[in-house]
């Protein structure tokens, strides 16, 4: 019986946590925080354990980028940063807040911490995921490179993107962008809506040509530079788990 009551248990738990990861994954824009109305932009995405966010100023200007990976078990929830562009002593700090997600708003709670985000994208697709760089074609030959502290992720999720450049174990920052992308057909387009070293860059739409093979997303169209672009993407997934 106390066999038959502890699965019974552990299959409840893992019901609960499924829903609450799976409630998670998507688009979602700051709407307040502690209580007050945002005047800045701020669009966080969680997907497969990994969250990042980018805040930008008016229609241009970029402020911050921040994530890292996350676990929700029922209402807790707990972050950890990998990267932080305005905070670098952040990084590897752990975050531990009370969460509740209904259908279209995401509210958190902490000591004199309160926000609360509104979602913006639930819609998935095959390149929905948290992908690294591990191949760049380079002088018509493609370079594999091996998986490092230095590296290059972009997520996706809820119709929305962000690339992030840093490495993880020192805590630099080196460079991000993102904003809203649609694939069908073999087609990609990113509508960059925040890049933080050129805001120029700000409403340009980039077309690729992509397909998954092998697990690895293949990306081939031209830079918002003009330059020609072919690249190998690999599913990343972080092995460290969050402990207290």
């Amino acid at each position: 019986m106390k066999i038959l009551f502890s699965f019974i248990a552990f299959s409840i738990f893992q019901h609960v946590n499924a829903q609450s990861l799976a409630g998670l994954e998507g688009s979602w824009e700051l709407i307040s925080e502690n209580k007050t109305p945002v005047a800045l932009t701020t669009v966080r995405i969680y997907q497969d354990g990994f969250f990042a966010e980018g805040t930008k100023e008016g229609d241009y200007e970029f402020k911050s980028a921040k994530g890292g990976i996350f676990e929700v078990e029922g209402s807790s929830y707990t972050e950890k940063f990998e990267f932080n562009s305005e905070e670098k002593e952040q990084v590897g700090n752990i975050n531990n807040l009370v969460v509740e997600v209904t259908k279209d708003t995401l509210k958190f709670e902490g000591q004199d911490f309160s926000q609360t985000w509104l979602k913006i994208g639930d819609y998935q697709d095959d390149l929905s995921g948290v992908w690294i760089i591990t191949g760049r074609e380079r002088n018509g030959e493609m370079q594999r490179r091996e998986i490092g502290d230095r590296k290059t992720i972009k997520i996706l999720s809820g119709t929305r993107f962000q690339w992030i450049a840093y490495n993880s174990a020192t805590g630099e920052f080196f460079a991000t962008g993102g904003g809203s992308y649609l694939s069908k057909y073999g087609r990609y387009i990113e509508n960059i809506e925040f890049f933080s070293k050129d805001d120029f860059r700000v409403g340009a739409s980039l077309t690729f040509d992509y397909q998954i093979m092998n697990n690895e997303w293949n990306h081939r169209g031209k830079s918002s530079t003009g330059d020609p672009v072919n690249e190998i993407w690999s599913p990343y997934k972080p092995e460290e788990i969050i402990q207290n």
